[in-house]
């Protein structure tokens, strides 16, 4: 009887690779940790919240549409490739300790780093699904876990230091993420599932949606992209407003790690219920408790401190617990020697639609600053994307 595949992967391989993609991906919010104390040093507009998100935003997609137009992920080590973007992406981000008087080179900056993450996060999945042929919902779910503790770890460096000390949280988050591209770079090879690329096939860019599986992952991934990152960009911002209308003393800084962090263990569940009942049931279940969290808001910010913060851990759990296994559902539906290009694509689409959210949720949050009733009815803008999802990837549910 021939054996699982995932069972003959070395025990080291999935650990290295979680440790790489979290320390990799330690620099995506940096800038958002940082950004009260920047605002207060040099005197930022209030907009600054979604431009500098978005900054990291378009980078991605810039990045993520370059590597999928050109195949890289499937043409070259991605190995090698995510230990050369990690280490440029740690640069950029350290490089905001000079442009942080500036508003240009502050975003361009933020932006850099945001185009070198495209070489960390999709191709740090195909890296997994390169591993696993089988069991890949649940290596996935490990490795997003990783990715949303990276992009907490931050908020909670930022905790711990004081507010004119913002420097040390971009010097600490780009060796971190320098070493997570060292790690990966130097200590694993590629997985014996790799099917190489010969070179850009453009058609398959064009006929990848063609399949109904695929378009139906692809779909239901964009409308959980719609809520994900509108969410956990306006976490701090949510507790500070939260702080102000009630006259309590939240953490702001501590509570946006925990609230954004919890997502790790969701993930890491998810994937290991996926290995029972399928990536899409789990995706399914975790984008109609979202979209719930997202339509009851509202609701949260009428209550006590403690409930506030334990709906808003319930949310950070959902919100993400489905993002590995659309990345599982990609993956399996795409042929396998344009996996990489396939998952790559899929990503920087999904990050598009991220920036019209947090764009959108900005222009709203902003244009409602002087009323503190209007804001209860701000964030239900966000179930727009579980719907959508929902409805996409009914296909899927019922197939598996």
């Amino acid at each position: 009887m021939k054996h699982p595949v995932s069972s003959t992967v070395p025990s080291h391989v999935l650990p290295l690779i979680v440790l790489s993609q979290f320390a990799g991906t330690s620099v995506w919010f940096a800038g958002n940790a940082i950004l009260p104390a920047l605002q207060i040093q040099y005197q930022l507009p209030d907009s600054m919240l979604g431009n500098i998100t978005t900054a990291v935003q378009s980078g991605f997609i810039i990045g993520t549409l370059v590597f999928a137009l050109l195949s890289i992920a499937d043409r070259f080590s991605p190995v090698q490739l995510f230990m050369c973007c990690a280490l440029l992406a740690a640069v950029f981000n350290v490089m905001v300790i000079w442009a942080g008087n500036d508003i240009i080179s502050l975003l361009t900056c933020r932006l850099l780093t945001g185009f070198f993450l495209a070489g960390v996060y999709p191709v740090g999945m195909k890296i997994a699904a390169d591993w696993y042929a089988k069991g890949l919902g649940k290596a996935l779910g490990f490795l997003v876990g990783a990715l949303v503790a990276g992009k907490a770890l931050p908020h909670l460096i930022k905790s711990t230091i004081q507010v004119d000390n913002w420097q040390q949280v971009m010097i600490l988050t780009s060796i971190i993420a320098a070493s997570g591209g060292l790690l990966i770079g130097l200590f694993l090879k590629n997985g014996s599932h790799r099917a190489k690329s010969a070179g850009l096939q453009k058609v398959n860019l064009v006929s990848l949606f063609k399949d109904k599986s695929f378009k139906a992952s692809s779909f239901g991934y964009f409308g959980h992209m719609w809520e994900l990152y509108s969410f956990w960009a306006f976490v701090p911002l949510m507790i500070t407003w939260y702080n102000h209308f009630h006259a309590s003393s939240i953490p702001v800084s501590f509570w946006s790690f925990v609230i954004i962090g919890v997502g790790c263990i969701s993930c890491m569940i998810g994937g290991s219920i996926s290995n029972r009942i399928g990536s899409a049931k789990v995706a399914w279940v975790s984008l109609i408790v979202s979209g719930i969290c997202c339509l009851l808001s509202p609701l949260f910010f009428l209550a006590s401190p403690g409930i506030f913060l334990i709906c808003l851990m319930l949310w950070g759990c959902f919100v993400i617990a489905d993002s590995p296994q659309f990345s599982a559902l990609v993956s399996q539906t795409a042929p396998p020697v344009t996996k990489g290009t396939a998952l790559t694509l899929v990503t920087s689409i999904g990050f598009a639609i991220t920036i019209v959210s947090i764009e959108t949720l900005n222009l709203i949050w902003n244009r409602f600053m002087s009323d503190d009733v209007a804001k209860y009815w701000l964030l239900p803008v966000l179930a727009i994307g579980p719907v959508f999802g929902l409805f996409h990837m009914k296909s899927l549910v019922q197939k598996n």
